[in-house]
């Protein structure tokens, strides 16, 4: 079922390592670079096709966003009826092009595509009969390179979990393969979090509950099972998934300042909060407003931004008070001052 899966990874991983050998990429510094470029290029194949897609899925959440004072309005007014709000959402997101399903389909999509490379260099083992050596399109000596292909001389089918047994059987050594695995794990949970911290950064944190616990999953729940699940990953698909996510970072730095987040939403990382909710203190009297220069001239109010704040009236004196003694100065003088 999943061959041609299988079959498609191979070919375009085979094509750009045949292209980097062409061009004379050999082999330094212990790393067959033929084949670690011929990894990267193939993210950089997929993310190139499945980029129409990201700008779709940046589209539909912006729509989501200016959505949702509206939807805020349809809670409101369909307290009691379930149904109704459900079909009065789903109108409003028809009528406006919103699909909250677009959010997830990036990542669906490219779901095939690391299973599909996770099989193939899991399926680099010596000792393979001929018949398995030339599955889903590789030649005898397409598997054998790629078999003894090594990253800092760590063979990029091992894992860190790899037996010593069969790392010794790749030509290597299990404190070798460790080192290099546990390097780039760390890149890999590090650069995980950072994709979805830019994106929460730029587009703000969701209203709705559900879909602001599947961020806070996506945030802190995923790279943390990656602590313990890369530890079975090839070394080859860590690459894979590093050079995914700096590809990632570089792409919604650009598509997020195309397509900024709509003005009603908060992009605040201390409000909704990755570290918590921040309090807002209020101004001491005679601070200075710093956009606008007023001072805050009335006790525990706070200076509001860009608006100069209204000066005190004086009351008129009493009838038979004394009259304001000059040497000490004139008391809406100082007020206003």
């Amino acid at each position: 079922m999943m061959g041609w899966i299988y079959t498609g990874i191979s070919w375009i991983l085979l094509k750009w390592h045949a292209f980097w050998h062409a061009v004379g990429v050999g082999e330094w510094l212990g790393t067959n670079w033929d084949w670690i470029l011929g990894i990267v290029f193939l993210v950089l194949t997929i993310r190139v096709i499945l980029f129409p897609v990201f700008v779709k899925q940046i589209k539909s959440q912006r729509a989501m966003q200016a959505l949702q004072p509206q939807m805020t309005k349809l809670k409101e007014q369909y307290k009691n009826d379930r149904a109704g709000l459900q079909q009065a959402q789903m109108e409003l997101m028809r009528k406006e092009g919103a699909n909250p399903l677009m959010g997830c389909l990036p990542i669906v999509v490219q779901i095939p595509v690391f299973i599909g490379l996770f099989h193939v260099l899991r399926h680099l083992k010596p000792g393979m009969s001929v018949h398995q050596q030339t599955l889903y399109g590789w030649t005898t000596s397409q598997f054998e390179s790629a078999s003894n292909a090594k990253l800092f001389g760590a063979p990029i089918s091992a894992a860190f979990k790899s037996s010593s047994a069969d790392i010794l059987r790749l030509g290597s050594t299990a404190t070798n393969v460790r080192v290099v695995a546990a390097v780039l794990m760390a890149i890999m949970i590090v650069t995980t979090f950072m994709t979805q911290y830019q994106m929460i950064k730029k587009t703000g944190w969701a209203t709705d509950p559900n879909q602001k616990m599947i961020q806070r999953v996506m945030l802190y729940g995923v790279p943390v099972g990656l602590l313990f699940s890369g530890t079975v990953f090839p070394i080859g698909v860590v690459i894979y998934w590093v050079t995914t996510n700096l590809f990632t970072l570089g792409q919604q730095l650009y598509v997020l300042r195309k397509f900024p987040p709509p003005v009603n939403v908060n992009t605040s990382l201390t409000g909704g909060g990755i570290f918590g909710h921040k309090k807002t203190e209020p101004a001491k009297p005679g601070a200075r407003n710093v956009k606008t220069g007023d001072r805050n001239v009335k006790s525990g109010k706070a200076v509001t931004n860009g608006a100069p704040v209204a000066k005190p009236t004086v009351a008129a004196p009493k009838v038979g008070a004394k009259p304001v003694n000059p040497k000490k100065g004139n008391a809406a003088k100082r007020l206003s001052s």
